[in-house]
């Protein structure tokens, strides 16, 4: 599922309110939330902020709270979900601002209505950020404060990227941002007898060479090598998927991330990790055997200390010193390893994407081959589950959103490589379905799946070989509507042109994106999200700093072979019903002899650039009940009967083998190729191509 550079999204139906604060779990809450007690905390909690931002050295006439960590990671942990608590507003984006008199919240389309609904809103205001008349925050705080105005925020939460303009647009209207380095939310918990609570600290595993085709030492020595022709004195990895890319660990303080809490220094004479508590004998074991003889361990909390002392050491060696550090770290590392408060001349920064971000983008041989590999087990298993449920509805026996989601996932338990979840699955009947990230409750009445509704679920797993994503949209009682028909059809076709596309090598993903739109776009229809982003290796989901969306990703450095991205154009009808299909596929390089649909009509290299395309990993057949024939152009047609017979050989060899016979005959019958008149052979006017 995309989640990069969302906008505007359909909202929940309040088709019947009571149903859907029963079935929503947010709005659950929120219902419970409505009272009179529920007011009465949430004025304390805004009460007590606007003393702590009064008493402090210099009053502050606003305070920003945005949904952050200090690693600028997508997903938090809940010691680091201030926003949430302070607002009551549970939804994974938004970021609000406190003055002695208002409190906003700035959030996309996507939580409107959730806002609405779990917010109190005597106190709070929402502010629709995904509308065009909507002021910036930096605009509505040079508006609304006075000057000499001075705007506190934790610097730990905030971004170069983010905290420069803001600082710009405020030093223009004569106000002040200033960093507050203790966080005064955390501080205002304590107060209140309500503490955050603690910050994971759960065991990180190793992660072999098998399976990422390249020790951290020579992952070390590439990026030291890099330093050297950047003329860096240190490397500072402050995202957490980096770190555990680099030193080839995994953890689990984040939920469905396989990360952990910590920050890694690179120097050319030291690899230094600051974590917390202790590494266990395994991990020192793996570092040993990884080639890394000059690791250090320093404590999570200590980072900002060392970074300090190094400045200062860095500095009285001589000049020309400069830290290398990604300009998504926080404003508070930015500072800290420039010396800022430490040093009269503070040392020069090389704030830019992160060469350990680059690195990471392009798979290597063995981690592409793990991608295939849990593809595999990935198709088997959502295959299979697709068979079970439709023999439960088709029985009329009652399955609830969350009981598919559990069944799922045990189906995916039954590979021995399959770690959890990649994020939480979006299993989505009917109405549900218009609502892009929608998350089934399980308090209250849970949503039966029905027949005559069309099911979303949206999975995907994290593997030791890979990470997977997939969408399927299927109509449970095979007899989808003309109207619905036509509309997983255009979702397709955009899918399709998309994934046999041909372009140049080096163009920016926002340039594919209109082709995954076409169909929708031909007869005034659209989504509200991207159409794709790109995916870690046994790593976070959602991976930057490539993807395709209709907006430009800030850093893309334009695509290469060796990528994983997703595929996932989609269609909403609010209240209804929701249409999504989502593959992963891989770049590779095309040339004239590339098994490859387009590839026999290329007439040149784009002028030695070089031509890309994709391969298809995701193996799951799409329902042939919800494909209008008649709109599918003859190489759409192909392309598809084409898929399927891939589909069914490589998974169908597994299931024969497995034993799993009925699953294998289920599988043969969904993927039978589609005819334009029922009965006669199919005709492939393209090759058996790789898509």
């Amino acid at each position: 599922m995309d989640k990069y550079l969302p906008e505007t999204t359909p909202v929940h139906p309040v088709w019947n309110l009571r149903l859907a604060q029963q079935l929503d779990a947010r709005a659950h809450k929120a219902f419970k939330r409505s009272s009179k007690d529920f007011h009465n905390m949430s004025l304390q909690r805004l009460t007590a902020l606007r003393a702590l931002m009064n008493s402090q050295p210099t009053a502050l006439a606003a305070y920003i709270i945005p949904t952050a960590d200090a690693h600028n990671s997508e997903y938090i942990a809940p010691v680091d979900a201030r926003r949430e608590w302070i607002s009551g507003f549970t939804g994974s984006a938004g970021t609000a601002v406190v003055t002695s008199t208002e409190a906003l919240v700035w959030t996309d389309g996507r939580y409107y209505t959730q806002f609405e609904k779990e917010a109190d809103l005597k106190l709070w205001t929402l502010m629709k950020q995904s509308l065009p008349d909507t002021p910036s925050i930096e605009k509505w705080l040079t508006n609304k404060l006075q000057e000499g105005a001075v705007v506190g925020v934790d610097p730990y939460t905030f971004t170069r990227e983010e905290w420069t303009p803001l600082q710009t647009a405020l030093t223009k209207a004569n106000m002040k941002l200033m960093p507050v380095c203790k966080n005064l939310v955390d501080d205002v918990r304590i107060q209140l007898k309500d503490p955050p609570p603690a910050r994971p600290n759960n065991t990180i595993i190793p992660l072999p060479v098998k399976y990422t085709g390249k020790t951290s030492g020579e992952k070390i020595k590439e990026l030291r090598n890099k330093m050297i022709d950047n003329k860096v004195s240190a490397l500072v990895i402050t995202a957490l998927d980096e770190v555990a890319y680099t030193l080839n660990l995994r953890g689990t303080d984040i939920k469905y991330n396989p990360v952990f809490f910590s920050y890694l220094i690179i120097t050319p004479d030291a690899v230094k990790l600051f974590v917390n508590g202790e590494l266990s004998d395994d991990v020192y074991s793996h570092i040993k055997d990884e080639g890394l003889s000059d690791f250090e361990v320093g404590n999570y909390s200590e980072v900002e200390v060392y970074l300090k002392k190094l400045a200062k050491q860095l500095s009285a060696s001589g000049s020309g010193h400069s830290i290398w550090l990604s300009s998504s770290a926080s404003e508070a590392i930015h500072r800290a390893a420039a010396g800022t408060d430490v040093l009269e001349k503070p040392l020069c920064l090389k704030s830019e994407v992160s060469p350990v971000a680059l690195m990471k983008l392009i798979k290597n041989n063995v981690e592409l081959n793990g991608f295939r590999r849990c593809h595999v087990s990935d198709g088997i298993a959502v295959s299979r589950f697709f068979r079970w449920l439709h023999n439960k509805i088709d029985s009329g026996a009652t399955v609830t959103e969350i009981q598919a989601s559990d069944k799922l996932l045990e189906f995916r338990k039954e590979n021995p490589d399959f770690m959890g979840p990649s994020f939480e699955t979006i299993s989505s009947a009917g109405p549900h379905g218009a609502i892009i990230h929608y998350s089934a409750s399980r308090n209250g009445i849970q949503k039966a799946i029905e027949k005559k509704e069309i099911y979303l679920l949206d999975s995907g797993g994290q593997y030791k070989t890979g990470t997977t994503d997939i969408t399927r949209t299927r109509h449970m009682g095979r007899s989808p509507t003309p109207e619905q028909r036509s509309a997983f059809t255009r979702v397709l076709k955009g899918q399709i042109m998309m994934g046999s596309a041909l372009f140049p090598q080096g163009v920016k993903g926002n340039v594919l994106d209109s082709l995954a739109r076409h169909s929708l776009w031909e007869v005034g229809l659209d989504y509200a999200h991207g159409t794709g982003h790109g995916v870690g290796h046994f790593l976070n989901v959602h991976e930057g700093p490539s993807g395709v969306s209709w907006r430009p990703y800030p850093h893309d450095p334009g695509l290469k072979p060796g990528q994983i991205l997703s595929n996932e154009p989609g269609y909403y009808k609010v209240g209804e019903y929701g249409i999504r299909i989502e593959d992963l596929v891989e770049t590779v390089k095309i040339n004239k002899t590339s098994h490859h649909p387009r590839a026999a009509g290329l007439l040149g290299d784009y002028d030695g650039r070089g031509v890309l395309g994709f391969n298809t990993l995701t193996l799951v057949p799409h329902q042939k009940e919800c494909i209008d024939v008649s709109m599918l152009t003859d190489f759409e047609l192909a392309y598809i009967n084409a898929y399927h017979k891939r589909v069914l050989e490589t998974l169908g060899a597994v299931l024969s083998e497995q034993g799993l016979l009925d699953d294998y005959n289920w599988l043969q019958q969904e993927c039978a190729p589609i005819n334009r008149v029922p009965g006669t052979a199919a005709v492939y006017k393209q090759p058996d191509a790789m898509i």
